[in-house]
């Protein structure tokens, strides 16, 4: 058939019948029909009815220079004129990958000057778990092979990304996780913090989680702590401004790596290029992927600090490792010019001097809606907590059973209202395209707030307040 032909349900019924998705319920899904996404432009997206919808999720976290950039489609089809693959194998290499390499070492802490490539942030995370055990087997300590996580983490879905990340429903399913890996808690003052406990206080206690973890397991076997600045998958965890430069000194007293997993974070989705820079971190490793190129092309990496790098460049012989596409040349050529777009319309200094402010003040509005827990943002990503009641001088805010799904409840009328609005149990989150305004954070925000209301007026007729 034609696909110019087939309709909305002529899509949906291929879709059930041929293509698995991930993190879904495929029987519901089948059930329910997929909505069909056919176009893109700017921060708006139309699906195959014709609706058009406000994309506050950037794809997923991805697509920080908005749809439809000329710019990246020139210098993709450029590419594959003239070289649309060779691998990084055999002591070869191609222009866009060193490039973008070269670049990449320009725009982020002046600790990295080398970069490995991969395909998305999982393979990242991948590789990290190989390099940081190499370290430290060439170091003489092949025992220094625990890296801690967190509970809660998302750090991709493969063996090892599942493994790191902290997902109870992940670790379920597989065998997960992987030996040597183990977490501690997250640093979520709504679920954690003492009664009376300041946000500093909090943060820091927080972080001393770490320095448990470390004397339970032992120093001596200890390898790496990996963290994303700011939980994007867990519900947008935004910690206090304690826990980041206590972690870091956690781990320089006990001498392990540590990696930034700036997926979601990296190349201005914080108000600056990287997330370990807004919290005043200097990881060992950072994880990259996602804005590198604005989820274009699939790409992802590792920024490998001076002191692996150091190691395995003067000591290492041959690392085992890597990947058909690292360093893809039509990947990093479009990644280049995504990256030239953020510096020339300057997203990343916009979002902290301007829409990340504005964001957050709009956002702190929300506070007084029946329903809202607290509304909280870092640079241009947010979340929204759902509670049943909200708290007073006596008590904390009561949230709404689990099994409610509230949150689901809530992105249902999102999706039925024109705006795309995740939802991580009772939390609802954002993460929109780097070229946000203020006009349309208040075209965003008249939409969530609809939303809110919305939910509000069904949780009441439902009886769950």
């Amino acid at each position: 058939m034609n696909t110019l032909d087939r309709t909305t349900k002529d899509w949906q019924a291929a879709d059930a019948a041929h293509f698995l998705h991930p993190f879904t319920d495929h029987q519901a899904l089948s059930a329910k029909g997929s909505r069909i996404i056919t176009r893109g432009e700017g921060v708006w997206l139309w699906d195959s009815e014709g609706q058009k919808i406000f994309d506050a999720m950037s794809g997923l976290w991805c697509v920080n220079v908005g749809y439809g950039r000329q710019e990246l489609i020139d210098a993709a089809t450029q590419q594959l004129q003239t070289l649309p693959f060779y691998n990084a194998f055999f002591q070869t290499a191609t222009t866009p990958s060193i490039a973008l390499a070269e670049k990449l070492a320009q725009l982020s802490p002046p600790q990295f000057q080398h970069v490995f490539f991969s395909g998305s942030g999982s393979e990242g995370n991948d590789t990290i778990v190989r390099l940081v055990r190499r370290y430290w087997d060439l170091q003489g300590h092949p025992g220094r092979h625990t890296i801690i996580s967190r509970i809660n983490a998302y750090h991709g879905s493969t063996m090892a990304g599942a493994s790191l990340g902290g997902m109870v429903d992940m670790h379920a399913q597989g065998g997960l996780p992987i030996p040597g890996i183990v977490h501690i808690e997250q640093p979520y003052f709504a679920q954690h913090a003492q009664p009376g406990e300041s946000h500093d206080e909090f943060g820091r206690r927080a972080a001393s989680w770490l320095e448990y973890k470390i004397l339970e397991v032992g120093p001596d076997k200890v390898a790496a702590f990996i963290g994303e600045p700011v939980q994007g998958a867990g519900g947008v965890i935004i910690p206090p401004d304690t826990y980041w430069p206590e972690i870091q000194r956690i781990c320089d007293q006990y001498g392990i790596l540590l990696v930034s997993d700036e997926v979601i974070c990296g190349f201005g989705r914080t108000g600056h290029m990287f997330g370990c820079e807004r919290f005043g971190v200097r990881p060992d490793l950072i994880t990259f992927a996602k804005g590198v190129s604005s989820g274009y092309i699939p790409l992802g990496g590792v920024l490998v600090g001076d002191r692996v790098a150091r190691v395995l460049i003067e000591q290492g012989g041959e690392f085992n490792h890597g990947y058909t596409y690292s360093g893809h040349p039509v990947a990093c050529a479009v990644a280049l010019a995504n990256l030239g777009v953020i510096e020339r319309e300057g997203l990343v200094q916009r979002v902290h001097d301007d829409t990340g402010p504005y964001l957050a003040q709009q956002f702190a509005a929300l506070q007084g809606h029946p329903l809202v827990g607290e509304a909280e943002t870092c640079g241009l990503m947010g979340a929204i907590r759902l509670v049943r009641r909200q708290a007073t001088a006596d008590a904390p805010a009561e949230p709404f059973a689990s099994s409610l799904s509230v949150g689901m409840v809530c992105r249902g009328h999102c999706f039925n209202n024109g705006l795309i609005m995740r939802a991580v149990g009772d939390r609802m989150i954002i993460a929109p395209p780097l070229i946000l305004t203020r006009e349309l954070i208040d075209e965003m925000m008249a939409r969530i707030r609809r939303c809110l209301e919305l939910t509000w007026v069904d949780v009441q007729q439902r009886g769950w307040v």
